[in-house]
């Protein structure tokens, strides 16, 4: 469910833009409106996390989740459905770094990065067949894929009686809790690594998810279904790295590998603009594929390593708001790029974006 409200519409991005009448730039306000409650509300809902425990915040966001992205289908006007969709990502705003935090409390060290591995291979399944099944959806109607939300319903039952996970014990005083979750957030590692993610989903949802559908469809007039499936290759292949992740970090510390991914960023991406052909398109989508399946869960592992228990839902939540914050300003600045250097642009800038990343890495994450 985390990764369902972006990945299973954007195929659907072209028809939108033709049946409600709206731009090419328009269009990537359903992402905005989405990301942006994350960026104010997920912080609230980490610290809600170590206070009253993880399924008290997580089953309600899984409803609410539901319920407005499943209205989303019966909208036919363009405000209404921004507005759904805001609702949609009230839900939206703790799914993911919840979910990091509880895998952050059942394991440690290297087990834990394993483990973040797999967690990214499940979420990368979900990934690779979102965009195949909304491409198909969006052949029969660019409304049907807003309907996917509604399996967030049983998703959120099932935490509710079957999730036996540990809780926060004998929660510190208030204050007490505040200071010591500053002090982990002010170090230069934890500052480094949030930079590294939102500029990680900058590249991700402005770049890619955003305006990659357009600039295949724009070059090879294809359906939203085979859009789909071209990104879907990406998915499968951060799923498959992903999920071999605990034998790849044996081979490099975690800090290698997130420069590493920042490299292959930057290659794909460059590269895409220069491909002549729809099925060559594969071999960036792939390379994106491993950067994604190394990258984020390796950082993933990093943060939850300098979080204790107590105020780990925070410190991962704080980081689920600077990749929302990510999410929000990337289709908003490559909207600006492809305004004034058109769309080889939007992949040209995301490269200098990756090259950046890598960077932060030498200089700020030990």
């Amino acid at each position: 469910m985390a990764v369902l409200g972006v990945s299973s519409i954007t195929p659907a991005f072209p028809k939108i833009v033709q049946e409600l009448g709206i731009s090419p730039q328009a269009v990537g306000s359903l992402i905005v409106v989405f990301t942006l409650p994350g960026v104010l509300l997920t912080p609230v809902l980490g610290v809600l996390a170590d206070r009253i425990g993880r399924k008290k915040v997580l089953v309600p966001a899984l409803m609410v989740f539901a319920v407005a992205g499943g209205a989303c289908s019966l909208a036919r006007d363009f405000n209404v459905l921004l507005l759904l969709r805001f609702l949609q990502g009230v839900g939206a705003a703790g799914l993911g770094s919840i979910n990091v935090t509880i895998i952050g409390d059942l394991y440690s060290g290297r087990e834990r990065t394993a483990a973040m591995g797999c967690n990214s291979s499940v979420l990368s399944i979900g990934t690779a067949s979102y965009p195949a099944i909304g491409g198909a959806l969006a052949t029969v109607g660019w409304y049907y894929p807003f309907a996917l939300p509604l399996a967030a319903i049983p998703v959120g039952l099932a935490v509710l009686f079957s999730l036996h996970n540990p809780e926060p014990k004998e929660p510190q005083r208030f204050k007490e809790y505040l200071t010591d979750a500053r002090k982990i957030v002010a170090t230069r590692q934890v500052a480094g690594l949030f930079a590294v993610s939102v500029i990680t989903f900058i590249i991700l949802y402005g770049s890619y998810l955003t305006f990659f559908p357009l600039l295949i469809e724009d070059s090879f007039s294809v359906s939203p279904f085979i859009i789909g499936l071209v990104m879907s290759v990406s998915s499968i292949a951060t799923g498959l790295t992903s999920s071999q992740l605990g034998r790849i970090a044996r081979l490099s510390s975690e800090r290698g590998l997130i420069g590493v991914a920042c490299v292959l960023y930057a290659v794909a991406l460059v590269s895409i603009p220069l491909v002549p052909s729809l099925w060559l398109f594969l071999i960036p989508t792939i390379i994106l594929g491993v950067a994604m399946g190394i990258s984020l869960p390796s950082l993933m592992a990093l943060l939850a390593d300098l979080a204790p228990m107590r105020q780990r839902g925070v410190v991962m939540s704080l980081n689920g708001m600077v990749l929302r914050g990510g999410q929000t300003l990337g289709p908003l600045i490559m909207g600006a790029v492809i305004v004034i250097w058109g769309t080889s642009g939007v992949f040209y800038v995301g490269a200098g974006f990756a090259i950046v990343m890598l960077a932060l890495v030498v200089l700020m994450i030990k």
